[in-house]
């Protein structure tokens, strides 16, 4: 079978915190001699309490196994630990399933005394991966074996690096967190790291609409709203949809018989001028008039016959409307882009005058994003910028504009004098669901020029009482507290002091062993296999 050997880290320590049961009669509790090994391969965790190895005997190793991805404990497979003498041959001791999620009790029986590399095979679903432990010695009953020397770990950029562990080189109290409380909780570890953010400038905002990027939709004549279509807050409408859409009416201040007056009197008036035109055109012929008077009877004609389809357009609506027909004509109020409702400011059935305003409609992509510098950051802006982070208020993280989404409209010319803030105008596309013009935010403008140090995701930082602290790794259940200054901060991620590259950080869950080191009360109990 093919085992490759991941490149692990390792911390073994003598167990002083591990998990040891209540009473010696306990058939799993541990003596003094009993030893721990925390291991990180690619895939896999490993925290093994292992008792003392003696030739001839068994020792049980309580091999702890937490799938990286999800951080959570490993509940099908096989775990094998693999015992390599100086010759190259190896023993293997397999254990099928485990004791109950992530704890598989693996029976070590080694034969001889002797030096030997260690290892771990983990196999789940037909991936394997092989963790390595280190050197371990095989004992007697009188000097029983332990861990000899640590194996090397890879935890850097570069996967071809090997590094000595860096677990347990710090100094303070360990904080116990058992693997059960680990499994229970949003939590995950992983390596300190070296990296760059981008130098920033940050200060107040406001989202915006672009310039033209919001119009009121008005009535352009006399009318009625229709029912269908109905707009509404949010709805999502292209340039050229129907928005709504309205009858047109007659005032009510002219009367049925006023209107059907007005009507036959241009019917009447529209015959006299047909005929006069008629007789126009013949004499015309003869050359008995003059073409101009000819011209004037046939626009006189057209006149009226325009007047006439008027009158009698605004005859059957007011017949319409009086019969609780409904009008003929309807019109529709269309929109004028791409954009989303945010305000309908009218009724279904509701009578509107020209020029009442219906509803509001926004352009939400591009939008602009108005921010406040200082007088010295916004000198600092240049057309080089890395990008954009604006975080708004609540719980959800920050929104990353990069380069290509991020363009500098303007920046005003005077400093406000009340805020003594320069206003500076972004231009934002790419994915702006989640940004509502007109809502205040806090922006951050990402310079050209990087700041290299420690960078960690800010889920990693606790707040203690106003100061920033991290959790560090010691071993599989073991934790130290850490404060650090942070310098800063782009985003999910920031740029720290107070740690160093190649240490195991407690990326999510730090807030959880701060709660259980205030709520313990003394030493910690263990827990029973």
């Amino acid at each position: 079978m093919n085992r490759g050997i991941a490149i692990a880290s390792t911390a073994l320590l003598l167990a002083v915190a591990g998990c040891r049961g209540p009473a010696p009669t306990d058939p799993h509790a541990h003596d003094h001699a009993d030893w721990s090994v925390t291991l990180w391969g690619k895939r896999y965790e490993i925290f093994a309490e292992v008792e003392p190895l003696v030739a001839g005997q068994t020792a049980t190793s309580n091999t702890h196994v937490t799938v990286l991805s999800g951080f959570r404990p490993l509940a099908s497979g096989k775990v094998t630990a693999i015992l390599q003498a100086t010759d190259g041959s190896e023993t293997e001791f397999a254990q099928e399933q485990p004791v109950r999620d992530g704890i598989f009790a693996v029976k070590i029986a080694p034969v001889a005394e002797g030096s030997f590399e260690m290892s771990f095979l983990v196999d789940s679903d037909g991936i394997m991966e092989r963790i390595p432990a280190g050197t371990v010695r095989v004992g007697t009953t009188e000097n029983p074996g332990g861990p000899a020397a640590e194996a090397p770990h890879d935890h850097g950029p570069d996967p071809g690096h090997l590094h000595a562990a860096p677990t347990g080189a710090r100094s303070g109290e360990a904080l116990s967190f058992l693997k059960e409380q680990q499994w229970r909780t949003e939590f995950a570890t992983d390596w300190v790291r070296e990296g760059s953010l981008r130098s920033s400038v940050r200060g107040p905002a406001r989202v915006r609409p672009v310039a033209g990027g919001m119009v009121v939709l008005t009535a352009p004549v006399d009318g009625v709203l229709r029912p269908e279509p109905w707009p509404f807050p949010g709805k999502v409408v292209r340039r050229g949809d129907a928005v709504m859409q309205m009858e047109s009416r007659v005032s009510p201040e002219r009367s049925l018989a006023d209107l059907e007056s007005s009507a036959t009197a241009l019917r009447s008036e529209l015959t006299v001028a047909r005929e006069r035109s008629e007789r126009l055109s013949r004499l015309l012929s003869l050359q008995a008039v003059s073409q101009a008077e000819a011209e004037r009877a046939r626009a006189l004609v057209e006149g009226l016959e325009a007047r006439l389809a008027a009158a009698e357009k605004d005859l059957d609506a007011a017949r319409s409307y009086r019969g609780g027909q409904g009008a003929g004509e309807t019109l529709a109020i269309r929109a004028a882009f791409d954009g989303s409702i945010a305000e309908v400011r009218a009724t279904p059935g509701e009578a509107v005058a020209p020029g009442t305003a219906l509803a509001t409609l926004v352009k939400t992509s591009p939008l602009w994003i108005d921010v406040a510098l200082s007088p010295d950051d916004a000198r600092r802006l240049d057309s080089r910028q890395g990008g954009l982070v604006v975080r708004a208020p609540g719980p959800a993280g920050p929104l990353v504009f990069d380069a290509a989404n991020v363009r500098v409209i303007a920046g005003s010319p005077v400093v406000d004098a009340s805020t003594g803030k320069v206003s500076v105008l972004f231009e934002l596309t790419g994915d702006l669901a989640s940004l509502r013009s007109g809502s205040a935010v806090e922006a951050e403008v990402l310079l050209a020029d990087e700041i290299r140090g420690v960078v960690v995701p800010a889920s990693a930082i606790v707040d203690d009482g106003g100061v920033p602290i991290v959790y560090l790794q010691a071993e599989g259940e073991a934790f130290t507290r850490h404060e650090i200054h942070v310098v800063a901060r782009q985003g999910d991620v920031v740029l720290v002091e107070g740690l160093d590259p190649g240490e195991r950080l407690v990326i999510r869950g730090g807030a959880a062993i701060r709660r259980a080191a205030m709520l313990s009360s003394g030493a910690v109990e263990g827990h029973v296999h």
